[in-house]
């Protein structure tokens, strides 16, 4: 009974708050310091919830973590890394949407918009962002009804050079062949024996790929 009405069954798609903090990202060029951010999504209800974070510009940021799960009364840090800064996207407002469900529930029950800028430097915060605020409200709508899916594998294939990004797929091919080749001492096999691994060599292929799966996955 309890379960039952921590769900919330009577919940309607987009009506749940969602608690973000901050709600406004600003980098900086010329502090590296400020091109890596958190944000932190709370969860102030009896229930789980689920998120997805969404962006106008995903091949523009590194989102560790994009989507994920927070536990009731609990609140989780999202990292946020700038990977493009360049002066042509100087005052230019990106925005990411926070999306949240209930863990047996697929539609959005809330969501949550953060606004992101990158700026020169913070000594040029003030005269960039006040007598410029009108058009950036108007980009901010333009922005408003484009969003992709923000994942560790998108912001790979984007940021990336292809010679690492090929050398690390082919590496994986790699360990996942040895560890589809027989095991020394099988005696029915087609395989050449030469071909055939001890279990040390298999466990240092899965090793590998392991370590290979979570650059892939947090980079």
């Amino acid at each position: 009974m309890q379960q039952q009405q921590r769900r919330q069954p009577d919940l309607v798609e987009g009506s749940l708050p969602v608690f973000v903090f901050p709600t406004e990202l600003v980098f900086y060029a010329d502090e590296q310091a400020s091109h890596k951010q958190v944000l932190t999504l709370y969860n102030p209800y009896e229930f789980a919830l689920k998120f997805k974070v969404l962006c106008t510009a995903p091949n523009k940021y590194a989102v560790v973590d994009a989507t994920g799960a927070v536990k009731p009364q609990c609140c989780v840090d999202i990292v946020i890394r700038h990977r493009d800064v360049r002066s042509c996207h100087f005052g230019v407002i990106d925005k990411f949407r926070l999306q949240v469900s209930e863990q047996s529930q697929r539609k959005a029950l809330g969501r949550k918009e953060v606004m992101a800028t990158l700026l020169p430097s913070a000594a040029q915060e003030q005269p960039q962002t006040r007598p410029q605020e009108e058009e950036r409200r108007m980009k901010e709508q333009l922005a408003d009804r484009v969003f992709f899916e923000q994942t560790a594998f998108q912001t790979e294939s984007r940021t990336a050079s292809g010679g690492p990004s090929l050398l690390t797929v082919l590496l994986g091919l790699v360990c996942m062949a040895a560890l589809m080749l027989p095991t020394l001492g099988e005696q029915e096999s087609t395989v050449p024996v030469y071909l055939h691994l001890s279990v040390n060599k298999k466990l240092v292929a899965a090793y590998v790929l392991g370590l290979l799966t979570m650059v892939i996955l947090r980079t």
